[in-house]
C-alpha cells in the first residue's frame, strides 16, 4: 500500500520505518524539522514508568520495559544503563515496604529483559552514592536501574533507519488538511495527494488537523506542558523525588555532564507560548533545594527546556493520566493518541497491526 505519515516525532517516525519493513510504500510529512518539538523535550530516560504502578497500568509498564532493554541493547552509542535512587525520608508519603513491593514488580515486570535488580542501601550507604544530598531524616535509599537516551540523536537515528527501508521523508512540509479516504492537502498547493491509507500521529497537533480538516474528534487529549532546568553536575546517580506535599514524582539526572532537572505537569493549549515559566523554575529550584545540601537558584540554571505531551484525556489531574496510547480509524485514515518515548515502536507495530487488518 501506500501509506502516508503525518508526524515527524518519534512515534511518526517509528511508525514509518516499521510500515516500511512491513513492505509498504511510505511518506512522511513533517511540518517543521525532525525530532524539534515534543520527542526532544523528554526527560531523557528510556523507563518502563515505575510511577505507573500506582495507577495499575501494568500492560503499559510491562510493554516498556521490554522496549527499555531493546533500545540499549541496539543503539549502545546513543543510550545507556543508569543507576536511580530513590531516597526516604521520615517525612516521606510512600512507606519503604511500598516502594520494595513496587520495584519487585518493576524487576518482576522486565522478566529476563531486566537491565540490573533494585536493592536497599542504608543512609551511609545512600550518601557515599550522593553526597550532596541532606542527611536529616534520611532512612535510606533503593538504588535501581532505568536507561537512558539522547533523544533528538535517538529519533535521527529512527529517520535514518526509516530511510534505508525507502521510507521518502519530507521536511518542513505542513499538511494543511485530510480527508477521511487518505487525501493530504499540503499548505500552499491546491492539488490533493492521495494515498491508499493516511497515519495522522502529530502528538499534540493530532487532533487540531482532524478539527481544521471538518473531521470528528474521537479521542480527546490532554496537552501537558513538562519544563526541565539544566544545572550544574552533582554526581554520577540519578535520584528519583517525591515532591514534598504531593505525590509527584521529580527527578534529578546526571546528563552530559550536567544535572537534569524535571519535569512539570501543567496544562497548556496549543495557542500559548511552550516554554518553562518564572512559577515552574520556582516550583524546581524549590524541590532541589529540598533535598540537596548546596542551593541552586536562578543564576545557576545554564539552559532550559519544555515540551507538550499529549496524554489521553478524561482524568483530573495531569499527574495521573494515562500514558496509554490509542488508535481510532476513520475510513481509511487512522488517528494515533497518546503514548510514551519509551515505547514508540511498539505502538509502532500496532499500527502496522492495525493496517494489515484494514486491508
Amino acid at each position: 500500500m501506500r501509506i502516508a505519515v503525518i508526524g515527524g516525532g518519534i512515534n511518526g517516525l517509528a511508525s514509518a520505518w516499521q510500515l516500511a519493513l512491513a513492505g509498504h510504500q511510505v511518506e512522511l510529512f513533517e511540518r517543521d524539522a525532525l525530532m524539534q518539538a515534543t520527542s526532544a523535550a523528554s526527560s531523557k530516560l528510556l523507563h518502563g514508568g515505575l510511577r505507573y504502578l500506582e495507577q495499575g497500568e501494568l500492560r503499559l509498564v510491562h510493554e516498556a520495559l521490554q522496549e527499555r532493554r531493546w533500545w540499549i541493547k541496539k543503539v549502545p552509542h546513543l543510550t545507556r544503563r543508569l543507576p536511580i535512587l530513590y531516597p526516604i525520608y521520615r517525612d516521606g508519603r510512600r512507606p519503604r515496604w511500598q516502594l520494595k513491593i513496587g520495584l519487585w514488580l518493576y524487576d518482576f515486570l522486565s522478566a529476563r529483559k531486566g537491565i540490573g535488580r533494585h536493592r536497599w542501601l542504608n543512609a551511609d550507604q545512600t550518601l557515599r552514592c550522593s553526597p550532596d544530598l541532606k542527611a536529616e531524616g534520611l532512612r535510606g535509599a533503593f538504588l535501581f536501574f532505568d536507561g537512558q537516551m539522547q533523544d533528538q540523536q535517538l529519533g535521527l537515528w529512527v529517520a535514518a533507519q526509516a530511510e534505508k527501508q525507502g521510507v521518502v521523508i519530507h521536511q518542513h512540509c505542513p499538511v494543511q488538511a485530510v480527508t477521511a479516504s487518505a487525501g493530504v492537502q499540503l499548505q500552499g498547493e491546491s492539488e490533493w495527494r492521495q494515498f491508499d491509507r493516511l497515519i495522522n500521529v502529530a502528538g499534540p497537533w493530532s487532533n487540531q488537523l482532524l478539527e481544521q480538516s471538518g473531521l470528528p474528534v474521537q479521542q480527546s487529549l490532554d496537552l501537558v506542558r513538562g519544563s526541565h532546568l539544566l544545572l550544574p553536575p552533582v554526581g554520577r546517580y540519578g535520584h528519583m523525588l517525591e515532591v514534598p506535599g504531593e505525590t509527584r514524582i521529580v527527578f534529578v539526572l546526571p546528563y552530559q555532564g550536567l544535572t537534569l532537572l524535571g519535569t512539570t505537569e501543567v496544562r497548556q493549549t496549543l495557542a500559548e507560548p511552550i516554554a518553562c515559566s518564572a512559577a515552574e523554575r520556582v516550583y524546581l529550584l524549590d524541590l532541589y533545594n529540598h533535598y540537596f545540601k548546596t542551593p541552586r537558584i536562578n543564576t545557576d540554571i545554564l539552559r532550559e527546556f519544555a515540551g507538550v505531551r499529549p496524554l489521553l484525556g478524561g482524568s483530573d489531574q495531569a499527574s495521573t493520566a494515562s500514558r496509554e496510547y490509542s488508535m481510532h480509524w476513520q475510513q481509511q485514515l487512522l488517528t494515533v493518541t497518546g503514548g510514551k518515548w519509551t515505547t514508540a515502536r511498539a505502538l509502532a507495530k500496532q499500527v502496522v497491526a492495525q493496517v494489515a487488518q484494514s486491508g
